[in-house]
């Protein structure tokens, strides 16, 4: 706004504005149509002149009115190129504008500006200019810089995605997984945008090139996996024909491990193709529940006699567990004898009863063959012949004691005496064990 004149009440011309410089904002430009007189005048031929750094400058001929309504009218034209330089400015602060075409209309207003038929404050408005130009300037290069960082972005993004084509392509065996990754890769490779066709036409080659050999790959895979199903399909079929033919045995043992052999094989032979390996399952199922339901109705038959068995030995070792060996052993003797015979003919028990049957038996044979032994060991001439050689002993060193001691030897005495006493504590072992017989 320019200054007033204190003395008059009329605008003081506006002082010689400068341009921007040293990177500091351009001054505001004042609005011209308020004082028009501020910026220019018109003389009295009608001459509009326009007042600069550089002195006054012919705008126009004004010669439909007043001077004042021809100041009034070159204002409102340079109000209106103040307008659309702020508009500029104001779109670009905003990022609503475009910098390309900001710079361009500025740098047409500044082009312009020498001749322009305007009147208002011509410096600041070509600062605000300037401002816009550096402004649009400015933007360019960081919008530049953008696409440049976008660019090398994109590159390093389609980079990975190669790579990760590649490696899928050399590596993977998970053919799903890295099949669904690579249709991924290829969608999220249509979104990366801003390469340049030469590096998009290299790296998309790259991609292209990985995505066939891994096609190829997983195709010679598949391959050969109809041929691995397709002998496993027939080796399938050659055990079920054994396992069907073995379904009518009645070897139960020998044959239920040919089947557990069978299994194993089964499992070895691999996966026949999907069509088919179902019913070849099936047929190989029926055949082992066949021979396993027929083993079961005989096992069920049997267990149910070995049950009654079990119940006739219960009632033996009830009779065996009374005999008494210390009362009489040649009559416990022979009715153990009697009572094996039977346990004998019985025959055979439920498996897990065998242990505790025998076990309970055997406890009335030890106790038997304890009562044998100690009788034995109570005559035996040997242990009564130890203990006669051990007494013999102690009366031998009880003698020698005396015949020292008698002659004033006491230290042979002493040792005799020891000696008799150890021969004295074998005695007494021997004849302790003998009865305890």
């Amino acid at each position: 706004m320019a200054q007033e004149n204190t003395s008059t009440g009329t605008p003081a011309p506006h002082p010689v504005p400068h341009a921007l410089g040293g990177g500091h904002p351009a001054p505001p430009v004042p609005p011209a149509e308020p004082s028009p007189s501020a910026w220019g005048r018109v003389d009295e031929e009608g001459t509009v002149y326009v007042t600069t750094p550089d002195g006054e400058r012919a705008v126009g001929v004004w010669q439909a009115g007043s001077p004042d309504e021809g100041l009034l009218h070159y204002a409102r034209r340079f109000d209106d190129l103040r307008t659309e330089v702020e508009l500029l400015e104001t779109r670009l602060e905003s990022g609503a504008g475009d910098p390309k075409h900001a710079l361009a209309t500025a740098t047409q207003l500044r082009d312009g500006l020498a001749e322009a038929a305007v009147v208002g404050d011509i410096a600041a408005l070509s600062g605000r200019i300037e401002q816009v130009i550096s402004h649009a300037e400015k933007a360019l290069a960081a919008a530049k810089q953008e696409r440049e960082e976008a660019r090398a972005a994109a590159v390093v993004r389609k980079q990975a995605l190669a790579d990760e084509a590649e490696k899928l392509a050399a590596e993977s065996t998970q053919w799903k997984a890295a099949g669904d990754r690579l249709r991924a890769i290829l969608d999220e490779w249509k979104t990366v945008k801003g390469v340049d066709r030469k590096t998009d036409d290299e790296l998309w080659k790259r991609f292209s090139k990985a995505r066939e050999a891994f096609n190829r790959r997983r195709g010679s895979h598949f391959a050969e996996l109809d041929k691995q199903r397709a002998g496993a399909k027939h080796r399938k079929e050659e055990l079920i024909a054994e396992a069907e033919a073995l379904s009518e045995s009645s070897d139960w043992g020998e044959t239920a491990g040919r089947y557990k052999d069978l299994m194993t094989e089964w499992k070895a032979a691999g996966r026949a193709p999907k069509d088919s390996d179902e019913a070849l399952w099936q047929r190989f199922r029926a055949a082992q529940d066949k021979f396993f339901a027929r083993r079961s109705a005989v096992f069920s038959e049997r267990d149910a006699e070995f049950a009654t068995n079990a119940q006739q030995k219960e009632e033996l070792l009830v009779e065996a567990e009374k005999i008494d060996p210390a009362a009489n052993l040649d009559a416990a003797k022979q009715h153990m004898r009697r009572i094996q015979d039977q346990w004998d003919e019985i025959g055979k028990v439920p498996r897990e009863r065998i242990r505790e049957l025998d076990g309970r038996l055997k406890a009335v044979q030890d106790a038997i063959k304890a009562a044998e032994d100690s009788k034995w060991r109570r005559t035996d001439p040997e242990a009564q012949a130890r203990a006669a050689q051990f007494r013999e002993r102690v009366e031998q060193f009880e003698s020698q004691a005396a015949k020292a001691r008698a002659a004033g030897d006491e230290r042979r005495a002493k040792k005799a005496d020891e000696q008799a006493a150890q021969w004295r504590e074998w005695l007494e072992a021997a004849e302790a064990a003998i009865a305890d017989r």
